[in-house]
Protein backbone atom coordinates (compact mmCIF):
# COMPACT_ATOMS: atom_id res chain seq x y z
CA UNK A 1 0.00 0.00 0.00
CA UNK A 2 2.81 2.41 0.86
CA UNK A 3 4.49 1.77 -2.50
CA UNK A 4 1.21 2.33 -4.34
CA UNK A 5 0.48 5.64 -2.63
CA UNK A 6 3.96 7.17 -2.42
CA UNK A 7 5.57 5.82 -5.60
CA UNK A 8 3.05 4.57 -8.15
CA UNK A 9 0.45 7.31 -7.65
CA UNK A 10 2.85 10.27 -8.07
CA UNK A 11 4.33 8.89 -11.29
CA UNK A 12 0.87 8.05 -12.66
CA UNK A 13 -0.32 11.60 -11.94
CA UNK A 14 2.77 13.12 -13.57
CA UNK A 15 2.22 10.93 -16.65
CA UNK A 16 -1.40 12.11 -16.92
CA UNK A 17 -0.23 15.71 -16.41
CA UNK A 18 2.15 15.52 -19.40
CA UNK A 19 0.03 13.34 -21.68
CA UNK A 20 -3.11 15.32 -20.84
CA UNK A 21 -1.54 18.59 -21.92
CA UNK A 22 -0.37 17.05 -25.20
CA UNK A 23 -3.84 15.65 -25.87
CA UNK A 24 -5.54 18.91 -24.94
CA UNK A 25 -3.30 20.93 -27.25
CA UNK A 26 -3.79 18.55 -30.17
CA UNK A 27 -7.55 18.15 -29.83
CA UNK A 28 -8.89 21.25 -28.04
CA UNK A 29 -6.87 24.32 -28.91
CA UNK A 30 -10.04 26.42 -29.09
CA UNK A 31 -10.71 25.47 -25.47
CA UNK A 32 -7.19 26.45 -24.39
CA UNK A 33 -8.38 29.59 -22.64
CA UNK A 34 -9.44 30.99 -19.29
CA UNK A 35 -13.13 30.97 -20.32
CA UNK A 36 -13.35 34.37 -18.67
CA UNK A 37 -16.73 35.57 -17.42
CA UNK A 38 -15.65 39.16 -16.85
CA UNK A 39 -18.35 40.56 -19.13
CA UNK A 40 -21.01 38.73 -17.11
CA UNK A 41 -19.91 39.97 -13.66
CA UNK A 42 -16.98 42.23 -12.84
CA UNK A 43 -17.51 43.59 -9.30
CA UNK A 44 -16.52 40.46 -7.36
CA UNK A 45 -14.05 39.37 -10.04
CA UNK A 46 -12.19 42.68 -9.79
CA UNK A 47 -11.41 41.99 -6.13
CA UNK A 48 -11.30 38.20 -6.03
CA UNK A 49 -9.06 37.58 -9.05
CA UNK A 50 -6.06 39.69 -7.90
CA UNK A 51 -6.27 38.25 -4.39
CA UNK A 52 -6.42 34.71 -5.71
CA UNK A 53 -3.60 35.09 -8.22
CA UNK A 54 -1.24 37.00 -5.92
CA UNK A 55 -1.91 34.52 -3.14
CA UNK A 56 -1.36 31.61 -5.54
CA UNK A 57 1.97 33.04 -6.71
CA UNK A 58 3.10 33.40 -3.10
CA UNK A 59 1.96 29.90 -2.15
CA UNK A 60 3.64 28.33 -5.20
CA UNK A 61 6.84 30.22 -4.45
CA UNK A 62 6.75 29.06 -0.84
CA UNK A 63 6.20 25.44 -1.88
CA UNK A 64 9.07 25.65 -4.36
CA UNK A 65 11.39 27.02 -1.69
CA UNK A 66 10.36 24.50 0.95
CA UNK A 67 10.31 21.41 -1.28
CA UNK A 68 13.09 22.02 -3.77
CA UNK A 69 15.72 23.77 -1.64
CA UNK A 70 17.41 21.39 0.84
CA UNK A 71 17.83 22.52 4.43
CA UNK A 72 21.60 22.18 4.05
CA UNK A 73 21.58 24.88 1.37
CA UNK A 74 19.80 27.46 3.52
CA UNK A 75 22.07 26.56 6.45
CA UNK A 76 25.13 27.07 4.24
CA UNK A 77 23.73 30.48 3.25
CA UNK A 78 23.63 31.46 6.93
CA UNK A 79 19.86 31.16 7.38
CA UNK A 80 19.10 29.53 10.71
CA UNK A 81 16.30 27.02 11.08
CA UNK A 82 14.42 29.40 13.39
CA UNK A 83 14.63 32.23 10.85
CA UNK A 84 13.56 29.99 8.01
CA UNK A 85 10.63 28.65 10.05
CA UNK A 86 9.55 32.18 11.01
CA UNK A 87 9.67 33.49 7.44
CA UNK A 88 8.02 30.35 6.07
CA UNK A 89 5.10 30.36 8.50
CA UNK A 90 4.57 34.13 8.28
CA UNK A 91 4.73 34.25 4.48
CA UNK A 92 2.65 31.10 4.14
CA UNK A 93 -0.04 32.44 6.44
CA UNK A 94 -0.29 35.82 4.68
CA UNK A 95 -0.34 34.43 1.14
CA UNK A 96 -2.64 31.63 2.27
CA UNK A 97 -5.17 34.11 3.64
CA UNK A 98 -5.03 36.04 0.36
CA UNK A 99 -5.60 32.81 -1.55
CA UNK A 100 -8.51 31.79 0.68
CA UNK A 101 -10.15 35.20 0.38
CA UNK A 102 -9.73 35.33 -3.39
CA UNK A 103 -10.98 31.78 -3.89
CA UNK A 104 -13.99 32.41 -1.63
CA UNK A 105 -14.95 35.45 -3.71
CA UNK A 106 -14.53 33.58 -6.99
CA UNK A 107 -16.67 30.70 -5.75
CA UNK A 108 -19.27 33.08 -4.30
CA UNK A 109 -19.75 34.89 -7.60
CA UNK A 110 -20.54 31.54 -9.23
CA UNK A 111 -23.56 31.28 -6.92
CA UNK A 112 -24.52 34.94 -6.50
CA UNK A 113 -24.53 35.87 -10.17
CA UNK A 114 -27.08 33.91 -12.15
CA UNK A 115 -25.39 34.77 -15.43
CA UNK A 116 -22.05 33.39 -14.23
CA UNK A 117 -23.73 30.37 -12.67
CA UNK A 118 -25.33 29.44 -15.99
CA UNK A 119 -21.97 29.33 -17.80
CA UNK A 120 -20.24 27.36 -15.02
CA UNK A 121 -19.38 23.90 -16.32
CA UNK A 122 -19.09 20.63 -14.42
CA UNK A 123 -15.31 20.76 -14.78
CA UNK A 124 -15.33 24.26 -13.26
CA UNK A 125 -17.15 22.91 -10.21
CA UNK A 126 -14.67 20.04 -9.88
CA UNK A 127 -11.77 22.47 -10.19
CA UNK A 128 -13.10 24.82 -7.51
CA UNK A 129 -13.78 21.87 -5.19
CA UNK A 130 -10.24 20.56 -5.71
CA UNK A 131 -8.77 24.00 -5.12
CA UNK A 132 -10.80 24.44 -1.94
CA UNK A 133 -9.67 21.05 -0.62
CA UNK A 134 -6.02 21.83 -1.36
CA UNK A 135 -6.26 25.22 0.32
CA UNK A 136 -7.95 23.82 3.44
CA UNK A 137 -5.31 21.09 3.80
CA UNK A 138 -2.45 23.50 3.18
CA UNK A 139 -3.71 26.09 5.64
CA UNK A 140 -4.32 23.38 8.23
CA UNK A 141 -0.70 22.30 8.01
CA UNK A 142 0.63 25.86 8.09
CA UNK A 143 -1.60 27.44 10.70
CA UNK A 144 -2.90 24.59 12.88
CA UNK A 145 0.30 22.52 13.06
CA UNK A 146 3.23 24.86 12.37
CA UNK A 147 1.86 28.14 13.74
CA UNK A 148 -0.43 27.12 16.60
CA UNK A 149 0.72 23.56 17.20
CA UNK A 150 4.00 21.81 17.95
CA UNK A 151 5.23 22.17 14.37
CA UNK A 152 6.43 19.63 11.86
CA UNK A 153 9.74 19.77 9.95
CA UNK A 154 8.59 18.65 6.53
CA UNK A 155 11.95 19.59 5.00
CA UNK A 156 13.54 16.49 6.51
CA UNK A 157 10.88 14.06 5.31
CA UNK A 158 8.25 15.23 2.83
CA UNK A 159 10.63 17.48 0.88
CA UNK A 160 13.25 14.73 0.61
CA UNK A 161 10.59 12.27 -0.63
CA UNK A 162 9.32 14.83 -3.13
CA UNK A 163 12.77 15.50 -4.60
CA UNK A 164 13.37 11.75 -4.74
CA UNK A 165 10.46 11.38 -7.16
CA UNK A 166 12.28 13.47 -9.75
CA UNK A 167 15.59 11.74 -9.01
CA UNK A 168 13.76 8.41 -9.63
CA UNK A 169 14.40 7.01 -6.15
CA UNK A 170 11.56 8.10 -3.83
CA UNK A 171 11.61 6.67 -0.32
CA UNK A 172 8.06 5.91 0.87
CA UNK A 173 9.31 5.34 4.43
CA UNK A 174 9.84 9.10 4.75
CA UNK A 175 6.09 9.66 4.53
CA UNK A 176 4.99 6.92 6.91
CA UNK A 177 5.24 9.05 10.07
CA UNK A 178 4.16 12.38 8.55
CA UNK A 179 1.02 13.98 10.03
CA UNK A 180 -2.14 12.97 8.22
CA UNK A 181 -2.83 16.49 6.96
CA UNK A 182 0.58 16.61 5.27
CA UNK A 183 0.03 13.18 3.75
CA UNK A 184 -3.36 14.21 2.36
CA UNK A 185 -1.92 17.47 1.08
CA UNK A 186 0.85 15.63 -0.76
CA UNK A 187 -1.57 13.10 -2.30
CA UNK A 188 -4.00 15.87 -3.19
CA UNK A 189 -1.23 17.86 -4.85
CA UNK A 190 -0.41 15.08 -7.29
CA UNK A 191 -4.08 14.34 -7.98
CA UNK A 192 -4.51 18.04 -8.68
CA UNK A 193 -1.70 17.85 -11.25
CA UNK A 194 -3.52 14.99 -12.97
CA UNK A 195 -6.69 17.11 -13.11
CA UNK A 196 -4.88 20.22 -14.39
CA UNK A 197 -4.79 19.51 -18.18
CA UNK A 198 -8.55 19.05 -18.36
CA UNK A 199 -9.46 22.38 -16.75
CA UNK A 200 -9.16 26.05 -17.58
CA UNK A 201 -5.79 26.06 -15.77
CA UNK A 202 -4.08 25.23 -19.06
CA UNK A 203 -4.15 28.96 -19.79
CA UNK A 204 -1.21 29.30 -17.38
CA UNK A 205 1.13 28.01 -20.11
CA UNK A 206 -0.16 30.63 -22.54
CA UNK A 207 0.22 33.64 -20.26
CA UNK A 208 1.17 36.72 -22.35
CA UNK A 209 4.41 37.43 -20.48
CA UNK A 210 5.51 39.91 -23.15
CA UNK A 211 2.81 42.25 -21.84
CA UNK A 212 5.04 42.92 -18.83
CA UNK A 213 7.64 44.81 -20.86
CA UNK A 214 5.99 45.79 -24.14
CA UNK A 215 4.91 49.45 -24.66
CA UNK A 216 1.28 50.30 -24.14
CA UNK A 217 0.94 51.44 -27.76
CA UNK A 218 2.87 49.65 -30.49
CA UNK A 219 3.87 51.85 -33.44
CA UNK A 220 4.68 50.07 -36.67
CA UNK A 221 6.79 51.80 -39.27
CA UNK A 222 5.91 51.61 -42.98
CA UNK A 223 8.67 49.96 -45.00
CA UNK A 224 7.11 50.63 -48.41
CA UNK A 225 5.86 53.91 -49.90
CA UNK A 226 2.35 54.85 -48.92
CA UNK A 227 -0.21 53.82 -51.54
CA UNK A 228 -1.59 56.53 -53.80
CA UNK A 229 -5.10 57.55 -52.87
CA UNK A 230 -7.63 56.17 -55.32
CA UNK A 231 -10.49 58.34 -56.57
CA UNK A 232 -13.89 57.74 -55.09
CA UNK A 233 -16.36 55.73 -57.20
CA UNK A 234 -18.64 58.76 -57.57
CA UNK A 235 -15.81 60.81 -59.10
CA UNK A 236 -14.99 58.01 -61.56
CA UNK A 237 -18.60 57.82 -62.70
CA UNK A 238 -18.61 61.56 -63.44
CA UNK A 239 -15.48 61.37 -65.58
CA UNK A 240 -16.28 58.15 -67.43
CA UNK A 241 -19.60 58.60 -69.25
CA UNK A 242 -21.17 56.12 -71.61
CA UNK A 243 -20.64 56.86 -75.30
CA UNK A 244 -23.61 57.98 -77.30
Amino acid sequence: MSTLVWIVLPYACLAVFVAGHVWRWRHDQFGWTTHTSQLLENRLLRLGSPLFHLGAFGVIGGHAMGLLVPASWTAAAGVSEHTYHLVSVTGGTITGIMLVAGLALLIARRFVSGRVRRVTTTMDKILYAALAAMVVLGMSGTVVINLLGDGYDYRETLAVWFRGIFWLHPDPALMSDAPLVFQLHAIGGFLFLALWPFTRLVHVWSAPLAYLWRPYVVYRGRRTPAPVAQPAPAAVRKVVTPSS
